[in-house]
């Protein structure tokens, strides 16, 4: 818990096991590692790996392109979908034996808890076990000419195939499982892909490439370039990349979409996510819930707990109960196994968050609990009486920090709630199941929770939002249809003469 430490010696990616820091043209990189990778917890250089200049992603890009170019049909396909089943059934096992191994990856550079980088490393398995089993999203159908009058004399049918080279650029907050949310739909749809993770975390992208070539991946059909912003752009930017599927930051993803070019996208951009809470709750499962979602993982979710709206009724008794729960939490490092919540990706992540905190306070918000912190790790915030304008209640917060306000009607609260730029997840808690449906439909979100938070992701559904929280939707068969496109074959029975 002190500041950005230095080492007198970087470590080798060996120390966790990993080949290499990067992998180009099938070939892992082991010279040249330049990017450090830092434990969050206090600052110390635990590995390097590549900095993969354009030259390098350019090699990257044009090697798994050069790879699936003989692939557009299934006489000449070299992977068949049935070994694409095989690879990522197999890496989803693989996944499972090498639990403790990827955890321990996780945590020492993300800064997650132990038992939030085992649930992850669980997560990643599943995912990757639902994409094994995803192969019936790539049928197609028979098409009904029949339903036109242009179409009489004419039969046909459409089968779904790849679409090139997805561009895979994945954030630091979920540094396993997202990747897997990425590269196993675009492996089963056919694809080949170039991944390139957050510079923060990537050795547990790194591991987990490693995995799904041990597990039957052909290793031409994939890539990892690291770095820094200069690196994701020139993948983006690159011509041979067809799909692009971003999580990150709006800014980001601004840049991005000016500079890309006619590319296929899918964005998951974050969220500002509001609950509420109806007079007629069970409190004391919503404030076990609230304080669970605005703070796992020291808030650095998409999906995190941002707004609480509770009726004025149990306003009271709610953020007593809310405050009580966030004053039991255990802050610690990667060496305090019971710890609840970590630190920050970085010190300057952490200080961001006590600015927007203190501006929030002076300019008249309540502070209940937290507001400080301690290198990177910042205490978890409860703040209420937040003004409008406050960078805490319109931006996506990204850290530790959660705020109460009281309503009086389901109109006003329903208002409130969608009062924002961004439409990811929203929860709702009653006891009455019509109002929870009327405010259900309602919210303007991707998803809503009923009796629950909007912490909540089943890795098969489809996940993403409305307004500026993205682009598409996630989940395996939302992303395996978005990473394939229907191809027709049309034949006109009078052109057809048999032998």
């Amino acid at each position: 818990m002190t500041a950005q430490a230095k080492a007198t010696e970087t470590p080798s990616p060996d120390a966790f096991g990993l080949p290499g820091g990067a992998l180009i043209a099938g070939q892992w990189q082991r010279e040249g590692l330049t990017l450090a990778v830092h434990d969050p917890h206090d600052g110390t250089v635990i590995a390097a790996v590549a900095d993969n200049d354009a030259a390098e992603v350019h090699a990257a890009v044009t090697a798994v392109a050069a790879a699936i170019s003989d692939s557009a049909t299934p006489r000449s396909e070299p992977w068949p979908v049935w070994r694409r089943r095989e690879a990522l059934a197999q890496a989803a096992r693989l996944v499972v034996e090498n639990t403790e191994r990827l955890a321990a990856i996780i945590n020492a550079e993300s800064g997650k808890t132990l038992s939030d980088a085992r649930r992850e490393v669980s997560r990643c398995a599943e995912t990757l076990s639902l994409c094994g089993a995803a192969t019936g999203v790539l049928r197609g159908e028979v098409l009904e000419f029949d339903d036109s009058a242009r179409g009489q004399g004419h039969r046909g049918w459409f089968v779904r195939r790849p679409i090139g080279v997805v561009a895979a650029i994945t954030p630091f907050n979920d540094p396993l499982n997202l990747v897997a949310h990425k590269i196993g739909p675009a492996l089963l749809a056919g694809n080949g892909v170039v991944l390139k993770p957050a510079q923060t975390t990537p050795l547990s992208a790194l591991a987990l490439v490693d995995l799904l070539l041990a597990a039957g991946v052909p290793a031409e059909r994939i890539a990892v370039v690291c770095g820094a912003a200069a690196t994701g752009a020139a993948l983006a930017t690159h011509p041979d990349v067809d799909l692009i599927s971003f999580t990150g930051g709006p800014v980001t993803a601004a840049r991005i979409t000016a500079n890309a070019g006619p590319k296929k996208l899918l964005m998951e951009l974050g969220g500002n996510n509001p609950t509420i809470v109806r007079a007629d709750a069970d409190l004391e499962v919503a404030a076990a819930a609230l304080v669970d979602g605005a703070f796992g993982c020291a808030g650095q979710n998409c999906l995190s707990v941002q707004r609480i709206y509770a009726h004025e009724a149990i306003y009271a008794e709610l953020l007593e109960r809310v405050v009580a729960a966030t004053l039991r939490l255990r802050m610690g490092s990667a060496a305090e196994r019971d710890a609840d919540i970590g630190p920050m990706i970085t010190e300057a992540e952490a200080a961001r968050v006590q600015a927007w905190v203190d501006r929030a306070v002076a300019a008249g918000a309540v502070l209940h609990t937290g507001g400080q912190r301690n290198g990177a790790f910042h205490h978890p915030t409860v703040l209420t009486g937040v003004p409008a304008d406050a960078e805490v209640l319109t931006q996506e917060i990204f850290g530790p920090v959660v705020i109460l306000a009281p309503y009086r009607t389901d109109d006003e609260a329903v208002a409130a709630a969608n009062d924002t730029a961004y439409a990811l997840q929203a929860g709702v808690f009653t006891g009455v199941l019509d109002d929870a449906l009327d405010l259900a439909d309602r919210l303007h979100a991707g998803a809503v929770v009923i009796n629950g938070t909007s912490d909540l992701r089943i890795d098969s559904m489809p996940f993403g939002g409305f307004k500026g929280s993205g682009i598409g939707r996630e989940g395996v068969r939302f992303a395996v249809e978005a990473m394939s496109e229907p191809k027709c074959t049309i034949i006109h029975r009078r052109t057809v003469t048999h032998c």
